[in-house]
Parts: C-alpha cells; sequence; structure tokens
C-alpha cells in the first residue's frame, strides 16, 4: 500500500491594485476551496475536511484548475487505497 498524497492547495487571483489598463492580476495560494468547485469535484464540504482540504466557505469564484487539482487528488486517493 503506498502512501497518502498531499492534498491540494487552492489557487486564487489577486485583486488588481490598478484598476486601469490590462493588468494581469496573477495568482496566489487561497485559504481553500470554494464550495461550488467542491461541488463541481463531486464533494461535500464535511468530506473534504475529512480528507484534509482545506475549505473557505467565504469564497464564490470557481476557478477550472482548482476543480482539476481536486479531481487530481481524488484520482491519486483511489490509486493509492488499492
Amino acid at each position: 500500500m503506498t502512501e497518502k498524497p498531499e492534498p491540494p492547495v487552492a489557487i486564487v487571483k489577486k485583486p488588481r491594485l490598478v484598476k486601469q489598463g490590462p493588468v494581469d492580476p496573477g495568482t496566489r495560494k487561497g485559504r481553500g476551496f470554494s464550495l461550488g468547485e467542491l461541488r463541481e469535484a463531486g464533494l461535500s464540504p464535511q468530506q473534504a475536511k475529512k480528507l484534509g482540504i482545506r475549505v473557505d466557505k467565504r469564497r464564490k469564484s470557481v476557478h477550472p484548475w482548482n476543480v482539476e487539482a481536486l479531481k487530481d487528488y481524488l484520482k491519486k486517493l483511489k490509486q493509492s487505497s488499492s
């Protein structure tokens, strides 16, 4: 049996400091995954907490890269438990 993989970290967009012109806001590590991201990955907030995944109930955005990270993590968990 292999070791349990590390839980993923949510990546969120930085807020824009300058409102003029097309500025790339960049990204940073978030406090946790939004409820929408968990829902799209097929997880409830309670299941996520049991798996060690951090949940941020304040976030409203759903980023596709975070949903993919959650799906990949779930896939790795299934492979490691087999």
